[in-house]
């Protein structure tokens, strides 16, 4: 689905901080959605998190940083830093090229798949209206 002319995969979830969650089974891969990288602008640095960390939903647990911009990064659920995108230490605009696929950040295995609920999903009024919100708000930096 687009909303402001950006694409929200209907199989995703999506928060407030422009992340994107891709659940397979009990895994969600999370990453920078589309619009999100386009605010960031070009990511220069991405700081992973070390696999194994237990982590809640809503805590800050790595960074991005672009030109003039460091960014916090929430986690979208609960439960253990599985897996970490080593590839963004070497190529962190991955996250700008392909932010749905090889731009991903991390993987988690959820400890509670109930906090899903606490995520918008791409056909939400929710989110369309949060999207319309943000790309007024960003529209200098947008172009």
């Amino acid at each position: 689905m687009k909303i402001s002319g950006y694409e929200f995969p209907d199989d995703m979830y999506f928060d407030k901080l422009h992340g994107w969650a891709r659940v397979d089974g009990d895994t969600v891969t999370q990453g920078l959605t589309e619009f999100g990288q386009a605010i960031a602008q070009e990511i220069v640095f991405v700081e992973a998190p070390r696999t194994g960390r237990a982590i809640e939903q809503g805590q800050t647990f790595m960074s991005m940083e672009s030109g003039k911009w460091v960014g916090r990064v929430a986690a979208l659920v609960g439960g253990t830093v599985g897996e970490v995108n080593d590839e963004l230490e070497w190529e962190p605009n991955l996250v700008n090229e392909s932010p749905f696929e090889d731009g991903w950040l991390v993987k988690i295995p959820m400890s509670d798949a109930a906090e899903l609920d606490n995520l918008m999903k791409a056909d939400s009024a929710e989110l369309k209206a949060f999207i319309e919100g943000e790309a007024e708000k960003y529209q200098d930096v947008l172009g």
